[in-house]
């Protein structure tokens, strides 16, 4: 194996890839990347058994063949070089020579044929829709997705795939986030998936707010995304999600219109006092006017005070103050609308200039 590729080509293919590669690895070979060239054409593979990604790249190949070698390391040696340099890389007695101008590497290596594959995605349905619609619904939910959590099935996204649209929903069983999107997927009957957490981090570290397509298909266990000159295949979670309509509560008799700044950096200052742990803070309601209260077992307390537009009885009620903070800044107009019934009664936010998307909060006593 042979060949020279540009530094920044290559760069940004290595870029693309590595952060699949988890830095302990209890096989070796996953801490390799698999290089193939032929036909004046580089292929680099990453996995972890649960993701797969592959980019491509010109190259000037001199001798095809294939091998791994350690991705991370691959990656500094590149980013280390000059811009604008030539790269030539060689498999020479099992260990991967790297030079460019006066600089010299040799890194171990481990047989391609011991680099494992994720199963090939059977025929399933597809679709093609603009990068900008994906990356949009994974950022308005995301942050709402469990960590761990014992429940793995919520320790990923619902995508829902509709003939008309798709829809993303995200819960830790404290809050949910859900977007919508108006898509023609031609589709003739609606399909659900959880994607796993990583997969979707992933995703969105790759999609770009632009028009240009992807092409995403769907099998029982494996889901693809075609992006230009990279492809990105996941497992799937195999697991029923909660039935998330059932959490989102009816229209509330109160509500509260706000500068979605405005509340967004009240809340940033008064979290600095809450309780570490909880992160509780009061919100009390009354004729336009919304304050905010927090404190700590240090006896520390903050309060804080906005206008804003409401004509309902007097209330209060405590919420995690991050909660609050992630759906507010997920949104991305001027305004936010807050609906609820009691003091005990979820919250339901929404950005009043575009109503696709909607954030559920629960109550939290303090």
């Amino acid at each position: 194996m042979k060949f020279t590729a540009e530094r920044e080509s290559l760069l940004t293919a290595l870029q693309a890839i590595v952060g699949v590669v988890e830095r302990r690895q209890t096989m070796p070979i996953l801490s390799n990347l698999l290089l193939k060239v032929e036909n004046n054409h580089l292929t680099l593979t990453a996995t972890d058994l649960e993701i797969e990604l592959v980019t491509f790249l010109d190259a000037e190949v001199s001798q095809p063949g294939s091998t791994t070698v350690p991705a991370r390391k691959l990656l500094d040696i590149v980013r280390g070089l000059p811009p604008q340099a030539d790269i030539a890389v060689s498999m020479e007695e099992q260990r991967v020579r790297v030079s460019s101008g006066r600089s010299r590497f040799a890194l171990s290596s481990l047989p391609a044929n011991e680099f494992p594959f994720l199963d090939e995605i059977e025929t399933g349905q597809s679709l093609t829709l603009a990068q900008k619609v994906l990356k949009r619904l994974i950022d308005r939910t995301q942050f709402a997705m469990a960590h761990q959590d014992v429940r793995y099935y919520l320790n990923g996204l619902l995508l829902v795939l509709q003939s008309t649209g798709l829809r993303a929903v995200a819960t830790d069983g404290h809050r949910l986030a859900l977007s919508d999107a108006d898509a023609e997927t031609g589709m003739d009957e609606s399909r659900q998936v959880i994607v796993p957490r990583k997969a979707i981090t992933e995703l969105q570290r790759l999609l770009g707010d632009v028009d240009g397509e992807v092409r995403v298909t769907l099998s029982d266990n494996h889901m693809q995304v075609v992006l230009p000159s990279l492809c990105f295949t996941t497992k799937l979670i195999d697991g029923r999600f909660p039935d998330y309509e059932r959490v989102i509560p009816e229209v509330g008799d109160k509500r509260v219109v706000g500068d979605r700044e405005l509340v967004r950096q009240a809340l940033s200052r008064t979290a600095i006092l809450s309780n570490e742990k909880f992160k509780g803070v009061r919100l009390s309601l009354d004729e336009n006017r919304l304050s905010l209260q927090a404190q700590n077992p240090d006896q520390e307390e903050a309060e804080d005070e906005i206008e804003v537009v409401y004509d309902g009885a007097p209330l209060e009620i405590g919420f995690n103050v991050s909660y609050l903070l992630e759906a507010l800044g997920a949104m991305s107009g001027e305004s936010f609308s807050l609906e609820l019934t009691g003091p005990d009664s979820s919250g339901l936010l929404r950005d009043e200039s575009d109503r696709s998307s909607q954030y559920v909060v629960m109550p939290m006593r303090l």
